[in-house]
């Protein structure tokens, strides 16, 4: 009796099991059936929107590509514009070393229009381009056109009034060339400077030439106009952040100070050396009514 409920309570056991493994059989099966729908239906839905991202980003990068491709060519119509600043503007500063006593005003005149030149037809390219742009992004490419700008005008303006010309005054000169609705073009401080570094150059090559036609006055007026612009750019370069180019042009600086003290200390200690000067009876000469022991 007792084995044959044990048998019966076995058989019962083995049916349960067999019940729950086709069971789970059949929900693993209807798993795999809604798994394999599941992952059918998300390749379906995936397929056109990778498509559809590799299309954005193929459209993405070919903006980007136009986008620097204007960059670059705007680049080099601005190189362009400021080759031909710096060519025309060196003009200038040839005609103003032709400087002298007999022509002065002529010279200056001439000089005041091709700088006017300058301005109106290859600076006014500068403009149009550069406006409404981010100024410092192209900078290197149009610097060094307004550097050499800057050293015309301000060495006109010295020749013309014995002053600096700053930087407010050659701002509000290109204002007219700007478009009112836009950003003006300005000329920004550090170029300014360099090119106001490089005006010193031009300086010490005029005090010589006009220590040769016997202008001492003038041209310890122009050593004295470098000195103070040395002195005051020496304590403003230590304070610049981006002060490499202006740091090497300091040098040359110095040079040139050296340069012209020499000239006009030679003149004034040795003057009776200077041979083509001795017994000159030209009023305008400057060993006129000096003494030899003044020399």
């Amino acid at each position: 009796m007792l084995l044959c409920s044990s048998s019966a309570a076995i058989r019962r056991i083995s049916v349960s099991w067999l019940i729950m493994a086709n069971n789970s059989n059949f929900k693993s099966h209807r798993l795999s059936r809604s798994d394999d729908a599941a992952l059918a239906l998300e390749s379906s839905t995936k397929s056109p929107r990778t498509m559809s991202t590799h299309s954005s980003l193929k459209d993405a990068f070919s903006s980007y590509a136009d986008h620097l491709n204007a960059l670059n060519e705007k680049r080099e119509r601005i190189v362009k514009a400021s080759r031909d600043v710096t060519m025309n503007s060196k003009k200038v500063i040839f005609q103003v070393h032709r400087i002298s006593k007999a022509n002065r005003e002529e010279v200056l005149e001439k000089a005041e229009k091709d700088l006017a030149a300058v301005r109106d037809q290859h600076i006014s390219r500068l403009v149009k381009e550069l406006q409404g742009t981010d100024f410092w992004k192209l900078r290197r490419a149009y610097s060094p056109g307004v550097q050499e700008y800057v050293e015309a005008a301000t060495f006109f303006k010295f020749c013309q009034t014995g002053t600096l010309l700053n930087l407010d005054e050659i701002n509000a000169s290109l204002l007219s060339l700007s478009d009112p609705s836009l950003e003006p073009l300005q000329i920004n401080l550090l170029d300014y400077l360099l090119g106001l570094a490089d005006l010193t150059g031009e300086l010490m090559r005029l005090a010589i030439g006009r220590i040769s036609d016997g202008e001492v006055e003038y041209s310890e007026r122009i050593c004295q106009f470098v000195r103070d612009i040395y002195r005051e750019l020496t304590l403003l370069v230590p304070l610049m952040d981006d002060g490499s180019d202006m740091k090497t042009k300091m040098d040359t600086m110095l040079q040139s100070v050296v340069k012209i003290e020499n000239a006009c200390f030679s003149v004034r200690v040795r003057g009776s050396e200077y041979i083509p000067l001795l017994g000159s009876s030209d009023p305008s000469s400057f060993l006129v009514g000096v003494s030899d022991g003044e020399l």
